[in-house]
């Protein structure tokens, strides 16, 4: 079992610690899994809804604007070619739908790997539970200061955020609120540093 030291919320070692199971937090990770994991969520957020016209699409008379023969240049049948100006693009963009099928078991195996590429490069730490009584910005800038968060990008961890705390960090483009249900490879990785509440690690490790 690995363990890691649990801080408060202004920075200081509480003198707990909590374990971090080995089958997750401990693998060799799998740089494959991680690829098609995070390649599906990327995928996932195209909306696929470009779309160019084709010749059979744009505005324009379909007469033939000259004779076959005999002009000395390129035939041409429409106004609507693809080599005239105003003309229809060659094989546009249609609207699709980007999404793939990803295993359970891949996408499970990727996310294992990344909480332990995280650990193995100390981006992860643990604070003990804490929330606010009011939505505020400036106490959760305060906490930030305290883990020397500030100017890094982070990512904190809960098992059911108060509502507080969410919205005192929604203004920060740096940081990060989320559930623990809701962790996925990309956000794992796209992290910077990684804070789990002290409750969170078990949930992490009965879904993972």
């Amino acid at each position: 079992m690995m363990e890691l030291k649990v801080y408060d919320i202004k920075g200081n070692d509480t003198g707990r610690t909590v374990k971090l199971s080995e089958e997750i937090f401990g693998i060799e990770p799998n740089n494959h899994a991680i690829y098609l994991a995070v390649k599906q969520y990327l995928a996932n957020q195209r909306q696929g809804t470009h779309k160019a016209k084709e010749r059979g699409e744009v505005k324009g008379s379909t007469r033939k604007i000259k004779r076959q023969k005999g002009t000395g240049t390129a035939r041409a049948g429409a106004i609507r070619n693809p080599l005239f100006k105003g003309g229809g693009r060659v094989f546009g963009p249609r609207p699709r739908n980007y999404s793939f099928k990803l295993n359970k078991k891949v996408k499970r195996l990727a996310r294992k790997s990344a909480l332990a590429t995280m650990l193995k490069n100390d981006n992860i730490m643990v604070v003990e539970n804490f929330d606010f009584d009011t939505p505020k910005t400036k106490n959760f800038v305060e906490v930030l200061k305290a883990l020397k968060l500030d100017n890094k990008k982070s990512t904190f961890v809960f098992v059911n955020p108060n509502k507080n705390v969410y919205l005192s960090s929604r203004n920060l483009p740096k940081s990060r609120v989320v559930n623990g249900l809701n962790l996925n490879t990309y956000a794992i990785l796209n992290a910077g540093k990684l804070v789990f509440t002290e409750d969170s690690i078990p949930e992490i490790e009965a879904n993972f």
